[in-house]
């Protein structure tokens, strides 16, 4: 995944939704931590990784990989806030579908390296975090193609939506 261009399309789309939405001199980067906070949430929904009392099946692939792109929007987001964009050396994983119980744990992960930013906002942390939302990618059996592809088409969802007044 060529990460310095996702991250150069986010700050385009973030400084397109301050504007529209009038945010200049707001500091946003609180509620970005929450959403990404809410959008795992939902991924872990749509997963149902954790529902020991359902036998409803996942939801679809495609569904699963929009889920997660919303994440990656928010993580490049907070990264920008940060100024991580530059230095951020993350790679993404080999692609590996894992049980039901991994990836609860890899949600956990999440939240925990979330929290972990929040704190103490370092470099490091902003990488674990990163870091362990691609694990999540690569363990719902995306790759990175799939993940750069999706974050492009969504990309372009969010702009529009903006112009629609979302």
């Amino acid at each position: 995944m060529n990460f310095l261009k996702l991250f150069e399309m986010q700050r385009t789309l973030d400084s397109y939704i301050e504007t529209k939405q009038g945010l200049h001199n707001e500091a946003l980067l609180e509620r970005k931590l929450l959403a990404l906070q809410v959008e795992l949430a939902e991924l872990a929904n749509e997963t149902r990784c954790f529902k020991f009392w359902s036998t409803k099946e996942p939801s679809e692939r495609d569904i699963i990989l929009e889920e997660y792109v919303d994440g990656i929007h928010f993580i490049l987001s907070i990264g920008l806030e940060y100024g991580y964009d530059k230095t951020c050396h993350c790679q993404y994983p080999e692609s590996v579908s894992v049980s039901k119980e991994v990836l609860v744990t890899d949600f956990f992960n999440v939240t925990d390296k979330l929290l972990n930013l929040r704190k103490e906002g370092s470099k490091e942390a902003f990488e674990e975090l990163f870091t362990s939302y691609l694990t999540i990618g690569a363990h719902l059996g995306f790759n990175g193609d799939d993940v750069e592809e999706a974050y492009m088409k969504k990309n372009d969802v969010n702009k529009q939506r903006q112009d629609q007044g979302y």
